[in-house]
């Protein structure tokens, strides 16, 4: 049931989208797509990507695994290609997991090494966001403290879980607690490492909502900055829920809180379409390191021709 409400949710948006506003804002979006727009996208979705390798590497170290920034920067774009293709929108995630836990023999680590890694730039955002939106004005500022409050819990929560005794080492909860623990001091907090996590977190935030804005712009918004900012990191927020390739959840947050801003819900929905367009090009390079992964594990390995000496011995 789980498996096909991640999918069948993201249609209903998008169904209910075209029920109340028509094709009319899809379709503008599209048209507003040129190639200056495109090549904003292509540059900032690297910036991007090589912050969330670099963070990747990070973690990775930190629970013992060895990755290296180059290995980290292609598996991420292959990731990030598969994502922005495949419904659910975590396909990527667990396919780099996988791929680099059969590197380094030892998948459930690697595998635990990308949740941790998407687990702190999901928190950095999270923070960064609620920040904006308690200091500029937007739609949802009159439900930041609630918002606020969940998120200081939240924190302490988890903040205690490496403080945590492991107990007698034997309810499967302690163990569960004692595994949670060392991979959050080793992978997030070890020698300092979560400056460097916090720092390309913030990175990869503020790449995410400089492209959404560009996409705002190019769909014929043009709202003061301050206006438009909140709005960007709101949305670009949302993205992390289930999806179809990135579509459904974007489109109607956007349609939402453009029209909460008094900007249009249509004019929110051609945002997120310009939005999606760029992404998708931008992220075009790990479709070339997909299928260049995949004739290499498919090519036959040569066999090597033995030495003259034992070819002739042969003889």
């Amino acid at each position: 049931m789980w498996g096909w409400g991640r999918l069948v949710a993201p249609a209903v948006v998008l169904a209910v989208l075209v029920w109340r506003l028509g094709t009319g804002p899809f379709l503008d979006g599209l048209r507003s797509v040129d190639g200056p727009t495109l090549a904003a996208a292509v540059a900032l979705i690297a910036a991007t990507t090589v912050c969330c390798a670099w963070r990747w590497t990070i973690v990775a170290r930190g629970l013992g695994i060895e990755l290296s920034l180059s290995a980290a920067v292609a598996a991420y774009y292959r990731a990030l290609f598969l994502n922005v293709t495949l419904p659910g929108g975590i396909v990527g995630d667990v396919h780099r997991g996988l791929s680099h836990g059969r590197d380094v023999s030892d998948v459930g680590r690697a595998l635990r090494s990308v949740g941790w890694e998407r687990f702190a730039g999901q928190v950095v955002q999270v923070l960064l966001t609620g920040v904006v939106l308690l200091a500029l004005p937007s739609p949802v500022r009159s439900s930041m403290p609630l918002v606020v409050v969940a998120v200081v819990i939240a924190g302490f929560g988890v903040a205690l879980i490496p403080r945590a005794r492991p107990g007698g080492a034997r309810s499967a909860w302690a163990r569960v607690r004692s595994a949670l623990a060392s991979d959050i001091h080793d992978g997030l907090l070890a020698r300092g490492a979560w400056r460097r996590i916090a720092l390309a977190s913030a990175l990869v935030v503020a790449g995410h909502a400089l492209t959404f804005l560009i996409a705002a712009r190019a769909a014929g918004t043009t709202a003061p900055l301050a206006r438009m900012v909140p709005i960007a990191l709101f949305v670009t927020m949302a993205m992390v829920l289930p999806n179809i390739g990135g579509w459904g959840p974007r489109e109607g947050v956007a349609a939402w809180v453009f029209g909460a801003a008094g900007l249009g819900a249509g004019r929110g929905v051609a945002t997120a379409v310009v939005y999606g367009i760029m992404v998708f090009v931008a992220c075009l390079p790990g479709a070339v390191i997909l299928v260049a992964s995949w004739f290499r594990r498919t090519r036959p390995t040569e066999p090597t021709e033995p030495p003259l000496r034992e070819r002739t011995a042969h003889a």
